[in-house]
C-alpha cells in the first residue's frame, strides 16, 4: 500500500475518533460512520458525468465563497448538469461558508438542487464546536467528512480533477 494512502487512512480514522462525542447529528448529513478511502461516496449520483472537479474553500472570505460558487455555476452551465460531478470541500476558516447564517446559504441550497455536494470537514468542524461551546449550525446541504483534506486528496486519487478558486 503506498505511504500516501496509508497516511490519508490513518488520518481518517484518527478523525473519526476524535468526532465520536462532538454531537455530529446536530450537523445535518454525515459520511462520518460509512467513510471509506478506497471507495468515496457522495449524496448526487452522477451517472454520465464525464467531468469530476473537487474546488477547495480553505478562507474566510465571502467574497472569495462568490468565486467558487460561480466557478462551480459555471462548470455546470459549460459541461452540463448530467455531465459534470462538483464537489466543494470546506475546511479551516472556509468552514464558515457553511454555516446556517452564511450570507451564500441560498446559493449553496440552489447548487446543491442542481447536484453539486458541499463536503464539510469533520476536524474544523470539531475545533468550531469547542471553540463555541456547542455545536455550529450549518446549511442543511452540508455534508460532514473525516477531514477536508483528506477527502480532497481522496478524490483526486479517483479522477477529480483539483481547483482553489
Amino acid at each position: 500500500m503506498k505511504r500516501s494512502i496509508r497516511v490519508a487512512i490513518m488520518g481518517a480514522v484518527t478523525a473519526l475518533s476524535l468526532l465520536g462525542g462532538i454531537g455530529v447529528a446536530d450537523a445535518g448529513i454525515t459520511m462520518l460512520k460509512d467513510s471509506n478511502f478506497a471507495s468515496p461516496t457522495f449524496t448526487h449520483t452522477h451517472p454520465f458525468a464525464k467531468e469530476h472537479i473537487v474546488l477547495q474553500i480553505s478562507q474566510d472570505n465571502p467574497a472569495r465563497w462568490g468565486l467558487a460558487l460561480s466557478n462551480a455555476q459555471n462548470l455546470m452551465n459549460y459541461f452540463g448538469q448530467e455531465e459534470v460531478q462538483i464537489v466543494m470541500v470546506a475546511f479551516g476558516p472556509g468552514l464558515k461558508m457553511y454555516l446556517a447564517n452564511s450570507p451564500v446559504a441560498e446559493k449553496i441550497a440552489s447548487l446543491d438542487a442542481e447536484g453539486v455536494e458541499f463536503d464539510a470537514c469533520g476536524n474544523t468542524y470539531k475545533a468550531m464546536t469547542k471553540e463555541m461551546g456547542h455545536p455550529p449550525k450549518l446549511v442543511s446541504q452540508a455534508v460532514i467528512v473525516p477531514g477536508g483534506i483528506v477527502r480532497i486528496m481522496q478524490l483526486e486519487q479517483h479522477g477529480f480533477d483539483y481547483v482553489k478558486p
